[in-house]
């Protein structure tokens, strides 16, 4: 029998691979969030997943209609603090960091019509029964493959940069869209993509369906999934949210895909399907 003493420590490094948890997650002790105002940004999370262009002013209204009086300002904050804006373009209102580069939005007009030719990502908010986490995940455009996906309590650089970074063992796409938001208009994210030579593309302000394929994979992802599972813990979220991923590349058909699964198509190893295909 192996006495617990002689056993070597593993590392916070070893432990945070282990779990796929970037590290920041691991130390990162947040501040508390009332319940009520946890309760709140649950439902604007619904409210802005079915109506992604409302800003704060209506996102307040619906929440008062809710039975949730709740003002602009205090919405405004919480969206803020979820990461979450409205789609449409607005007064300079939200801007990187003014450190970081801006790069043009190079999409405008182009067909997508092969795999690695266009990659988006971005970040949504995911609830849990007490608390929330933050999302981020690597789409190829013309497939809808997930490539990589992360979670993270903090809304900092490295989570995104670790999905990258997962998402280039696949290969190497030809333009990479994201919004302005300063995790990827950071150094070290930037410094990933045009190490790889990527063109890097960022939605104009406001223009979250300038991505829009990311915008339809977080409806699904919560309307599918989030939604109905009630996550409570980091840990829970993690192993559903696998789950979930593993079913949406390989098993979940996609109408505009000619009801092949995202899979098949990045893959290139495009069969006859199921006569009976998932909706």
């Amino acid at each position: 029998m192996i006495q617990q003493e002689k056993l070597a420590p593993v590392s916070v490094r070893r432990q945070c691979e282990l779990l796929s948890l970037n590290r920041s997650s691991f130390y990162y002790e947040p501040e508390p969030i009332s319940p009520e105002d946890q309760t709140v940004m649950n439902h604007i999370d619904e409210v802005y997943t079915k109506w992604p262009f409302y800003g704060a002013r209506k996102i307040s209204r619906e929440l008062k209609r809710l039975g949730f009086f709740v003002g602009r300002k205090r919405t405004g904050r919480l969206m803020r603090l979820m990461g979450l804006e409205a789609v449409f373009p607005k007064r300079n209102t939200s801007k990187p960091h003014p450190g970081h580069p801006v790069y043009p939005y190079l999409l405008r007009g182009v067909t997508i019509n092969r795999t690695n030719q266009v990659w988006g990502m971005d970040i949504t908010y995911i609830r849990l029964r007490q608390g929330f986490v933050y999302l981020a995940a690597v789409v190829d455009w013309k497939s809808r493959y997930v490539l990589s996906w992360k979670i993270s309590n903090t809304l900092t650089t490295d989570f995104c940069v670790e999905a990258l970074k997962e998402a280039l063992e696949y290969g190497t796409p030809e333009i990479f869209n994201t919004d302005q938001g300063c995790q990827f208009t950071s150094e070290e994210f930037v410094k990933v993509l045009k190490d790889h030579k990527v063109q890097i593309s960022m939605d104009g302000r406001g223009r979250a369906l300038d991505n829009i394929f990311v915008e339809r994979l977080w409806r699904s992802v919560k309307y599918e999934n989030v939604y109905l599972k009630g996550y409570e813990t980091i840990p829970d979220a993690e192993a559903g949210l696998r789950e979930y991923f593993d079913f949406y590349n390989l098993q979940r058909h996609h109408q505009s895909l000619a009801y092949k699964t995202p899979w098949l198509v990045y893959s290139g190893l495009e069969v006859a399907q199921n006569p009976n295909p998932v909706a």
